[in-house]
């Protein structure tokens, strides 16, 4: 435990959400099988589509590779808000007026609709309304926190101007959104998912898509294990795309890493949702908790693969709890990924200009509760009507002579990751200590060693399945990452994250290279 922040590395590592909810048990894909609908990935945007489509008269099959709302939607912190950052300011200014609406409205109607649903079916899912609220505590972002009220006031949110946020710390201004909303995302998609099994319709558990075959009569989704599953329709949702179909979302996306802790304070919880305008972003909300509540502090976002010494952001976190909130006790810690487009719009649509099968969903950025609800409600519209008014803002084809820097940006720090990981000095021997990686080069291999706290060695070769870029590990997660395209794997080479499908290669010839654990 470093810089005494209570026990933040004693607590529960695991999301909060999945902690608190019974682990599914749906099948795995045992046998070849004829849908309408293929959906692959099991979480926001699975769910929801499936939800949508078999209510349309859809049968419709989801393809999960763990248990489904266990990715990203499982380390979510679940502000269901259109409140994405500073954000309306910067697109009406890149993609105009009416773009930056249906952008708005898309997100607005997410909340409506979550809020509707619950309703409807009576799910209890910890559903509250709060009030959202961008603050500052910098001089600089004052007058961004001006342009983003009347931005997103033009676009028919709800916003207001705040000298201070309703926190217990000093703050210089604020934006508040209201009629906003929070719940229990594992709750309420566990809920849609009972409605999904029967009349044709299926969920698979732990069933590993490998490739998608758009190019017969019916499209061909197929599994790690040989099974397939044939398609009218197909939906990639599975966070970064597992199948790309030539859209070079890889090239179009960077991922970042961000970070929560969920902590019991000594004092009341503050009323509303918050995040910061600047650096470095803290995101606070509160959860109901037994009798009471927790808090849920995240950010400490970077570029995934860009940092090996990861835990340190869980320190800053329980700092800022600590300083802030009159910390008790931390009782859980997690980390997520994120997909960040170029424009900081999402690709929702069919996933090239050449097909009419395949659908994707994915660059929510750090928003997923509205913008996956947006993308399955699209979907679904592009599914059974052929249209949708939000689809052009959305569309994954979109292409913007503006975009072409960040392009190059993305993509010349993709080719500086590769070259750097080709070149770096390695020593041929190291030693490596019980909970500690290091890396070294073996007969010209760059290796990966990871001696676990029982002494066990795990050797894998450090080169990324996807394009080739070299690993870094990350201390906290126990992962190797890949800082070109996000691509993560656990300490055994099993793939957990990413473009990559292919786990990494293992090795015994650097055993011999290793020196145990020095006591």
């Amino acid at each position: 435990m470093s810089n005494n922040n209570m026990d933040v590395f004693l607590s529960n590592h695991e999301p909060y959400w999945i902690a608190s909810v019974d682990k599914t048990e749906y099948p795995a894909l045992a046998e070849d099988i004829n849908v309408d609908v293929a959906i692959i990935g099991g979480g926001m945007v699975g769910i929801t589509s499936a939800f949508l489509l078999k209510r349309r008269g859809f049968k419709v099959a989801i393809l999960e590779v763990n248990n489904i709302a266990h990715g990203t939607t499982g380390h979510t912190t679940a502000k269901i808000t259109s409140q994405h950052g500073l954000i309306y300011d910067k697109i009406t200014k890149s993609v105009g007026h009416d773009k930056a609406r249906k952008y708005a409205e898309a997100n607005e109607h997410a909340i409506h609709f979550i809020a509707d649903l619950i309703k409807e079916k009576n799910i209890d899912c910890d559903f509250e309304e709060k009030q959202a609220y961008i603050y500052t505590q910098s001089d600089e972002y004052i007058k961004k926190i001006e342009n983003e009220v009347k931005a997103a006031s033009n676009l028919g949110i709800k916003a207001t101007y705040l000298d201070k946020a309703p926190l217990p710390f000093d703050t210089k201004a604020a934006v508040r959104f209201d009629n906003q909303a929070q719940f229990h995302p594992l709750k309420y998609l566990l809920a849609l998912a009972k409605d999904i099994p029967g009349d044709g319709s299926s969920i698979f558990e732990h069933t590993k898509v490998v490739d998608v075959d758009d190019s017969s009569d019916k499209c061909i989704v197929k599994t790690d294990d040989g099974k397939k599953v044939f398609a009218s329709k197909v939906i990639v949702a599975s966070h970064f795309p597992c199948y790309d179909g030539l859209g070079l979302y890889f090239a179009r996306m960077h991922s970042e890493r961000s970070y929560a802790i969920g902590v019991k304070s000594n004092v009341p919880s503050p009323d509303g949702m918050f995040i910061t305008a600047e650096k470095p972003l803290r995101s606070i909300r509160s959860q109901r908790f037994d009798d009471g509540e927790i808090l849920i502090i995240a950010g400490e976002h970077h570029k995934t693969g860009a940092e090996n010494k990861t835990n340190v952001h869980y320190d800053n976190l329980g700092k800022f709890a600590k300083d802030n909130f009159n910390l008790q006790s931390v009782l859980y810690r997690w980390s997520t990924q994120d997909c960040i487009t170029i424009d900081n719009l999402p690709y929702v649509g069919l996933i090239n200009s050449n097909t009419s099968r395949v659908f994707v969903a994915t660059g929510f950025g750090k928003w997923g509760m509205t913008n996956s609800t947006a993308a399955a409600i699209i979907i679904t519209d592009l599914i059974a009507d052929g249209k949708n008014k939000w689809q052009e803002v959305y569309s994954p084809s979109r292409f913007d002579i503006s975009s072409v820097p960040k392009i190059v940006e993305t993509n010349l720090d993709v080719a500086k990751n590769l070259i750097k990981g080709k070149l770096e000095a390695l020593p041929e021997e190291l030693e490596v200590k019980n909970g500690e990686a290091k890396v070294v080069k073996v007969n010209g291999e760059r290796l990966g060693a990871y001696r676990d706290e029982d002494g066990n060695l795990h050797v894998v070769n450090t080169t990324c399945t996807h394009l080739g870029c070299e690993l870094e590990w990350n201390e906290a997660e126990k992962t190797w990452d890949c800082p070109c395209h996000g691509s993560r794997f656990n300490y055994d080479g099993d793939n957990v994250e990413g473009p990559a499908f292919n786990k990494l290669g293992n090795s015994g010839e650097i055993e011999n290279k290793v020196k145990p654990d020095i006591f």
